[in-house]
């Protein structure tokens, strides 16, 4: 004679792919909330790093010559415009360095650029 199993009841696993489910739907949520920030600040980090080099380079044509006005203050025209407030500006001879910032999900993003001729054996083009 064949003993046979009686059949396995299964109602105790029902649901379960359920509770999976949701919680990976929560981790991938929870995930997403912490990134997105993330990625947002660096969005801006970017944006930054444009408008410092746009700012320096326009502080730069001013200094030497090109365009009339203040360095500085031509600088903080193309910061604003481009999004972002000059922090700081200094003129070394021909060359201008600034510093532009702007805030984004409670972060100070801040970027610094250079700009001025370029250094040819050792040369700035102030003598």
């Amino acid at each position: 004679m064949i003993a046979t199993r009686p059949a396995r009841s299964l109602r105790g696993d029902r649901g379960a792919g359920t509770v999976l489910a949701v919680a990976i739907v929560a981790a991938l949520v929870c995930l997403t909330a912490m990134l997105v920030p993330l990625y947002s600040v660096l969005a801006k980090k970017q944006a930054m790093a444009g408008a410092a080099d746009a700012a320096a380079l326009a502080a730069a044509d001013v200094r030497v010559g090109l365009e009339p006005g203040e360095p500085c203050a031509v600088a903080a025209l193309v910061a604003a415009a481009n999004g972002g407030g000059l922090t700081s500006c200094s003129v070394d001879g021909l060359v201008v360095t600034v510093v532009v910032t702007a805030t984004v999900a409670g972060f100070a993003v801040g970027v610094a650029a250079t700009a001025g001729p370029p250094d040819i054996g050792g040369h700035t083009g102030v003598e």
